[in-house]
């Protein structure tokens, strides 16, 4: 049993205060705000921001493990190996087993995936130094805060 009461009803001046103070309907309309910005700059190279982020976690010395990636991007397992699998159709990465543990995985970029990620880097650093300057003084802040919460 609930304790709902029947045919509830939520006060409009009350879905009006949470449009206005909810951080995360906020950071979820900035998100999608920005991704949707990057994706715009983007898609001449066929990648969109979250592919764009990705590719860019996985730019290191050695290829990662799989968790570590979905750590890095703040995603699940299941969500990242969805959004890895148009990349390895690409041929942008590759997946190959960890040979430190057999279970398992790790992903690399291939030169064809590091090639175009050079290519989208002057793309990203133009677009985010107008979105920095658009924000102001504010861009530092922000970025705290974000990080603060992540």
């Amino acid at each position: 049993m609930s304790n709902v009461p029947p045919n509830p009803m939520v006060p409009y001046a009350t879905t009006l205060h949470v449009r206005d103070h909810c951080l995360c309907l906020a950071a979820q309309r900035a998100a999608r705000t920005l991704a949707r910005r990057f994706d715009v700059v983007l898609r001449p190279l066929g990648l969109t921001s979250g592919q764009f982020s990705l590719l860019m976690s996985l730019n290191r010395p050695k290829p990662p493990r799989l968790g570590a990636v979905a750590e890095t991007l703040a995603m699940d397992r299941t969500t990242l190996t969805a959004n890895l699998k148009p990349l390895e159709r690409r041929g942008l990465i590759e997946t190959m087993p960890d040979e430190t543990d057999r279970r398992g995985r790790l992903i690399g970029l291939t030169e064809p995936g590091r090639a175009l990620l050079a290519a989208a880097l002057p793309i990203w650093i133009e677009t985010h130094g107008a979105i920095d300057g658009e924000l102001g003084d504010l861009a530092g802040p922000l970025r705290a805060g974000l990080g603060a919460l992540g």
